[in-house]
């Protein structure tokens, strides 16, 4: 989608430190990181938030984050230590890019409630 930030680091016109990447997904780190790991996982496709999830190509986008997400774990292995998978819908819950993405955090003891 023309002017979204994440499309735009999907497509390579913008530079991110991609730690994976396949034919439906991309991660990178975060630019402002809340752990020492903190890695954001988007659908290559333009899917506004979880709400949005609709057809079954949008099924299989978010499928293929899950899959990705454990490798992503297993690689940095947060999956001994322990890791939070957020995703936030909408302003008030902290989404600032709107295109659907989940933040893998880990690295560190993470509190509960998160705030």
């Amino acid at each position: 989608m023309e002017g979204c930030l994440f499309c735009d680091i999907a497509n390579r016109k913008i530079d991110a430190r991609i730690v994976f990447e396949d034919e439906k997904v991309i991660a990178f780190n975060d630019i402002a990181p809340q752990s020492p790991v903190h890695i954001l996982v988007i659908p290559k496709k333009h899917i506004l938030s979880l709400t949005n999830v609709e057809s079954r190509e949008d099924y299989e986008y978010v499928a293929g984050i899950f899959s990705a997400m454990k490798k992503i774990v297993e690689e940095k292995n947060l999956d001994r230590s322990g890791f939070r998978v957020v995703v936030n819908h909408g302003k008030n819950a902290g989404q600032a890019v709107p295109h659907l993405h989940f933040h893998i955090l880990g690295g560190r003891k993470l509190n509960w409630p998160p705030g």
